[in-house]
């Protein structure tokens, strides 16, 4: 198997889950696929380290963080757009988009480090180790910050209703 065989098929597996993260970390869905889009030309281009390293998930999750920050340094002057696209036409999602809308609020309220420790350890599911290496942080530093982080979404009155088992037909 090439290179170019072995990262495209890693792309196509990660893909969804990664651009998930990136929501979650607090972007945009177009903004996310940008980012992904941009980790994953950084992937690309040392593959060979991604590939190598002890934990591969752990050490893209790392390039997805660093890039999520050096997307908040500097200015973006590009194209803005103008009005919301189209909706798709289908069934109606208006449960999924509200359930979505309360964690990602709640997530927003959270500071950067939670919201980070929060989005690899629970929506990526990576141990408090592999959470610990993709942050550079210690261990205790991931158990800290989950344990704060939750603490506050337990609270988070926008959650209400994920949490105390709504019955909307799902």
């Amino acid at each position: 198997m090439t290179q170019d065989d072995d990262c495209e098929g890693y792309v196509a597996w990660a893909w969804p889950s990664l651009v998930r993260s990136a929501v979650l970390l607090g972007c945009e869905v177009h903004e996310a696929e940008d980012l992904v889009q941009t980790m994953l030309i950084r992937c690309y281009r040392s593959w060979r380290k991604v590939r190598s390293a002890a934990n591969p998930d752990a050490y893209v999750y790392r390039m997805l963080v660093n890039c999520h920050h050096d997307s908040h340094r500097r200015h973006w002057w590009a194209e803005q757009p103008t009005a919301p696209p189209p909706d798709r036409p289908g069934r109606d999602r208006t449960a999924e988009v509200d359930d979505a809308d309360a964690v990602s609020r709640a997530l927003q309220r959270l500071d950067r480090d939670q919201r980070e420790v929060v989005v690899l350890r629970f929506y990526a599911q990576l141990s408090e180790q592999d959470t610990a290496d993709a942050l550079s942080i210690p261990v205790g530093t991931v158990k800290s910050r989950s344990s704060r982080a939750l603490a506050r979404l337990s609270k988070d009155t926008s959650l209400n209703d994920l949490t105390e088992g709504d019955d909307r037909g799902r």
